[in-house]
């Protein structure tokens, strides 16, 4: 009964949300709703790893972002044009590493889950008091099992109104990807995997993940070798189709055990020194074919790619619009020239559209998009979404809203980040979220 009850209430909020966000201003391609001041001396509220930086729950939207005091600020708004309303917390972060990003999720109950600031230390992770509310209870263990070097916490959402949660436990170059599992009808969290990937002591995988309509859960990762990112390589995956319990191949052939480098399926392989990024984004057509973003160097330029699933086949499709290469290599936060890609699918009237959202030096440090329809014999076309610098933002969207409405959420902060973990003496700036017509967009792209 959960997983139809769940369903029921999803189906109609999505009807709510679409009809809402197109009744606001049809004609209107870019809106934008500012929330508060948030921290930018760094990159940490826009970190395209945090998961989610922005989520909606049946017509309520939330989001959360460090203050110039690094105290953790959640918000939330009821959509199509709610006031948001803030709460800032007793918790704080160490706003001086920018890996420490706040992330969230609501479970099929209304509860918010939130986990904050992370950087190979202890488990941080707290639940709202009631469902909707923004007061958070205390500081609490998920399991107690692998939670005192975490790294990376990501929520995902299952359609049976479950959460999943993944963290990399152990150090850059050498840790294991944990999987754990919110059950909203106990309200208890479980562990699936201790060891769901595991680097054996020589690198770690870097990961992203998707759950489509259907449920599956769609995992890829580049491996690295040492704390240097040169050393990122490769591109692998892996899926479950019973919610993290059990995994398999793209062909269907079981997972024995942790993955590893010798048993990851891969869907396009990239040697070291090629400038491969970790930690990007990836989704799914309506047949569940999984897609994945990154970028790495081919022919002296630093292109963004997209690797795909298709009739059993990985295929790669190279963008090829960027003119320019650079280097990647070193530790912590780097400085980069462009974002790493944000990337969604909008399938209509016969079109599969592919969109990849992204910033770029040589484009003024706006937010743009790129899109390319795959059922036609075109080229990418390039749209800027800001007219403003937006500093060194990466893209992060509400993907729950999107996956359902196709209304496209972005948070938006202009930040600063030095190389290497370096400082800014950046003054507070706006957070807020930029709501994008893409059939405007899409229909209209010139």
């Amino acid at each position: 009964m959960k997983k139809q009850r769940f369903l029921i209430v999803l189906v109609l909020a999505s009807a709510l949300a679409l009809n809402g966000c197109n009744a606001i201003k049809p004609s209107t391609t870019l809106q934008e709703k500012e929330i508060g001041l948030g921290w930018s001396a760094n990159s940490v509220n826009t970190v395209i790893f945090r998961q989610n930086a922005v989520t909606t729950f049946n017509t309520t939207q939330f989001t959360a972002y460090y203050d110039k005091d690094a105290h953790v600020v959640l918000a939330k708004r009821s959509l199509p044009d709610g006031d948001w309303e803030l709460n800032k917390t007793e918790y704080t972060g160490k706003t001086t590493d920018a890996h420490n990003a706040i992330s969230l999720a609501v479970d099929g109950e209304g509860y918010l889950h939130v986990s904050w600031d992370h950087h190979d230390n202890p488990l941080r992770y707290a639940k709202s008091v009631a469902p909707l509310s923004l007061e958070l209870g205390e500081k609490q263990e998920m399991t107690g099992i692998e939670e005192e070097k975490v790294s990376y916490p990501q929520f995902y959402n299952l359609p049976d109104g479950d959460v999943l949660f993944m963290y990399r436990s152990g150090q850059s170059g050498r840790g294991t990807l944990i999987l754990n599992r919110y059950d909203t009808a106990d309200k208890t969290w479980r562990q699936l995997h201790n060891n769901l990937i595991d680097g054996e002591e020589l690198r770690n995988a870097y990961w992203q993940a998707y759950v489509d309509v259907q449920g599956t859960v769609h995992l890829s990762w580049v491996w690295r070798e040492t704390w240097d990112v040169s050393t990122n390589h490769d591109i692998a995956y892996a899926r479950s189709l019973d919610g993290g319990e059990t995994w398999e191949l793209s062909t269907g052939k079981i997972y024995n055990g942790p993955i590893t480098e010798s048993t990851a399926e891969y869907a396009y392989r990239i040697p070291q020194n090629s400038s491969l990024i970790n930690q990007t984004s990836m989704t799914t057509d309506k047949a569940g074919n999984p897609f994945i973003a990154n970028y790495w160097n081919e022919e002296g330029k630093t292109q963004y790619q997209v690797v795909y699933l298709e009739d059993g086949i990985w295929k790669k499709e190279n963008t090829a619009f960027r003119n320019s290469g650079f280097e990647l290599g070193g530790g912590g936060t780097k400085k980069i020239p462009i974002s790493r890609p944000e990337l969604f699918i909008y399938e209509n009237q016969g079109k599969k559209i592919l969109g990849l959202i992204f910033r770029d030096d040589l484009r003024g440090s706006k937010i743009s998009l790129a899109f390319k329809d795959l059922k036609a014999d075109s080229i990418w076309q390039v749209k800027d979404l800001s007219d403003e610098n937006i500093g060194d933002w990466e893209p992060n969207f509400d993907k729950e809203l999107y996956k359902h409405t196709k209304a496209l959420h972005l948070f938006k902060q202009k930040v600063t980040q030095i190389d290497g973990e370096g400082l800014s003496k950046a003054p507070a700036t706006p957070v807020s979220i930029l709501e994008i017509n893409l059939q405007n967009i899409l229909t209209n792209p010139k």
